[in-house]
This record gives C-alpha cells, structure tokens and sequence, in this order.
C-alpha cells in the first residue's frame, strides 16, 4: 500500500510544479514587443561603443593638436629670430650703401681733378705753361692712390655683396619656415575642424543611444505588463544580430513584380522598373534619412537594427521623415514617370543580398 501512496504523494507535487514550468506561449503582441526589444538593447550597445570609439579618436587629434601647437611655437620663435636677422643685415646693407656711395663719390671727384692735370692735359689755353709741373706731379699723385681708392671701393662692393648673398639665404630660410607654417596651419585647421565634427558625432551617438535605451526601458514594461519573457540577457540579444535583426525571417518586396535586376554582377541590390509606383519599406524600423542624395534621387535610410540597414533609392518624393517609425510594407513614396527604384540591404556598410528573404 505504502508504493501507490507514495505514487500518488509525488504525482501530486509535480503536478503544480509543471504548471507552473510550463509557460503559456508568447502572442504575436509579445513575440513582436521582444523583438523590437532585442533591437533596441542591441542598438543602444553599438551605439555606445561607437560613442567611445569616438572619444578615444577625439583624444587621439587632441594629443596631435597638442604636438602641432608646440611645433608651430617653436617655428614662430625661429622665424621672429629670422626676421630680426634680415632687419639687422638690412640695416647694415644701407650703411655700407651709403658709405660705398660716399667713397665712391670722392674719388670720382679726385680722379677729375687730377684728370685736369694728367699726362693728358687739356689743351694749353686751358693748362698755362706754367702749369706743366703741377700737371706731371698730379699725375704722379694720381696714379700713385687710384689702387688704394679702387681697392677700397672695391673692398666695400665685396662686403655689400656678401651682405645682399647672406640677406638672400635669410630669406629662402624665411620662405621655408613661411611655408612649413603654412602647411602645419592647415594641418591643425584640418584636425580641429575633423575634432569638432567628431565631437559632434560623439554627442549624437549618445542621444540616440539614450534613446534607444529609453525606447527598451518602455517596451521592457510593456512585456511585463503582458506576463511575456523579457529577453534581458545579452546572449538572448546576440543571435538576433546574427540573422536579420529582431528575428525576422523575411522582408517585404519594396514593389510588386520581378525586379530588373538582382544583387551580384556589378548590382549592390535590386531593382524594379516601374512608373508612378507606391513604394514600400522592406520592413519595421527607424526612418535615419529620408531626403534627396546626388546621383540617387529622393533616397530613404532605414534603420532595421543592429548594423542593418535598407537602402531605398530611385524615388522621385518621398512620404515619411527621419526619425519616425515605419511599419512593415508601409509607403515610403513614389517613382516619376520612368523611375527605377532600387533596394539595397547593408550589414556593418557592407551591402547583402536581400534574395533570401524577399522569396
């Protein structure tokens, strides 16, 4: 009697404990909620570590902008030095000018005095006889200083080009710490200016990561409110990523038809020829652009999740706005006339194929 009892004891204990291990199975409000949820997790992680992957480039420009900053220092204390230098030489150059002129001068004068009374006199009515030992002593004189005073005028042209030569290699030097300071000003415009838009990137990343978390935070509650799992592990979210994002298992054709073209043999996505044409997105997601691109027409960006983007191109008006939410198979605008409206599907920026998924 006592094997039945004891039976029927355990039966009986089971009984609630599988009731209560067994869970009722998640309604397509709540599988759709998790989904979105996985998303939102998996989107705000990337977006946080973009966000710090940002900051440590903004730390690394900031540290190129320091060494930049103390180099063109140096450079401006080198070319003030430079430019004192030439002021020097300039200086310099004008004193011996004016000193080679001076000497220059008197000897032109003494030369045609003494020309007056060389071997070569004027003629007698100019010179009286007289004269005549004056004149082969003055020209005695004369040929007797005009090395000296050649050669001290020629000393003073020496110096003065040797000035002139010194003051032309200040210069180059000049031109050279000129132009180096030029290109490391650019440089540095170039990393400030590449620094602020990082700095704005980082913040954007933030803002959407918030968001993102935010949006997770209100679909967690709702998952609770309805008794459905809420899938808070990071393994839970991980094979999400792997396949297309919040466990879709197919995407909507943008239009109706055959495409034109498919992905492969040059094409990056498909294609549908079609004219005056509504068309729709791929599936649920984020609107991150929607507006018009050069050489694409009006093009609209959907954010799917994690690394996944759609990419649709070739409209000619769009009807939706960035930052909004679609719905799957919504209208997202239309094709002109002739238009061709192409679909891509990025991972990581990379483009995929959609095939598997739009059978």
């Amino acid at each position: 009697m006592r094997f039945p009892v004891l039976i029927l004891f355990l039966s009986l204990i089971a009984a609630p404990v599988a009731a209560i291990t067994r869970q009722t199975p998640p309604t397509a409000e709540a599988r759709r909620l998790q989904a979105e949820f996985r998303d939102e997790r998996a989107r705000a992680l990337r977006l946080r570590e973009e966000a710090a992957e940002a900051a440590r480039e903004i730390a690394v420009l900031e540290g190129r902008l320091t060494g930049l900053r103390a180099a063109v220092g140096q450079d401006d204390a080198v070319i003030a030095g430079q430019r004192a230098r030439l002021r020097e030489l300039s200086a310099r150059e004008t004193a011996l000018v004016a000193r080679l002129s001076q000497a220059r001068g008197r000897q032109g004068r003494l030369l045609s005095a003494l020309q007056m009374m060389s071997r070569r006199p004027p003629p007698p009515l100019l010179v009286p006889a007289d004269k005549a030992v004056d004149t082969a002593r003055a020209a005695i004189l004369m040929q007797a200083m005009a090395p000296a005073l050649q050669a001290r005028a020629q000393g003073l042209a020496d110096r003065q080009a040797e000035i002139v030569r010194v003051r032309r290699l200040s210069a180059l030097d000049s031109e050279r710490l000129f132009t180096t300071e030029s290109a490391r000003g650019d440089r540095r415009a170039g990393i400030e200016a590449l620094t602020v838009r990082k700095t704005a990137l980082q913040a954007v990343l933030k803002a959407e990561a918030e968001s993102a978390e935010r949006a997770a935070r209100v679909l967690e509650a709702r998952l609770r409110s309805l008794g459905a799992a809420v899938p808070l592990a990071e393994a839970e979210i991980a094979p999400a990523v792997a396949r297309l994002p919040a466990g879709r298992s197919r995407l909507t054709p943008p239009l109706a038809g055959a495409p034109s073209r498919r992905f492969g043999s040059g094409s990056s996505g498909w294609s549908w020829r079609a004219g005056h044409a509504d068309v729709r997105a791929p599936a649920a997601g984020r609107v991150a652009f929607a507006g018009p691109l050069s050489g694409w027409g009006q093009v609209v960006i959907l954010d799917l999740g994690p690394g996944w983007r759609a990419v649709i191109s070739g409209l000619d008006a769009v009807s939706v706005e960035a930052g909004t939410r679609v719905a799957d198979g919504q209208t997202l605008g239309r094709t002109g006339e002739d238009g061709e409206a192409a679909f891509e599907l990025r991972r990581d920026e990379r483009p995929v194929d959609p095939g598997p998924w739009l059978r």
